[in-house]
């Protein structure tokens, strides 16, 4: 029996290394940093370290002391259709799984991969604007089969 995506990527330091690498990938490319242009929350890494861990199997820490899933699409809720931007943040995601040393296992790219691209869907929800995002909303979660509904 497999155990949690968290578990198979390596962990919480794993999930740090791969934010980090994403964030810096991101930066440096010229459509996706635009998300970024008008600054960000300094512990930026680490708050999407634990955001990533809880939604893929790991502890409860995003939840229980940074935010839950209605302040994060808000975040990025207002914004427009911006599809190649997400397209691009899915290329920079794929790389750092690389970057970031994550293991080579294709199964668990493919999932990660999978993960991101409904994620990235998932931020996209509410293009008009932050006041449109209920309050509520379930944490985004995902395992090896994708989407696990709220139960």
């Amino acid at each position: 029996m497999r155990g949690t995506i968290y578990e198979a990527a390596g962990g919480r330091q794993a999930f740090i290394d791969l934010a980090a690498a994403w964030h810096r990938r991101c930066l440096a490319d010229p459509v996706v940093s635009h998300a970024f242009s008008h600054g960000f929350h300094p512990q930026h890494t680490e708050r999407l370290a634990a955001y990533w861990a809880e939604a893929l199997g790991g502890p409860t820490d995003y939840t229980d002391s940074m935010g839950d899933q209605s302040q994060v699409v808000r975040i990025h809720a207002g914004n427009g259709e911006h599809t190649e931007m997400d397209e691009r943040a899915q290329v920079c995601f794929a790389l750092a799984l690389d970057d970031a040393g994550l293991p080579n296992d294709p199964e668990l790219r493919s999932t990660l991969k999978g993960y991101f691209r409904w994620a990235t869907t998932t931020m996209s929800a509410y293009p008009e604007s932050p006041d449109s995002v209920p309050s509520g909303l379930p944490m985004a979660r995902w395992s090896w089969d994708g989407p696990v509904e709220d139960r």
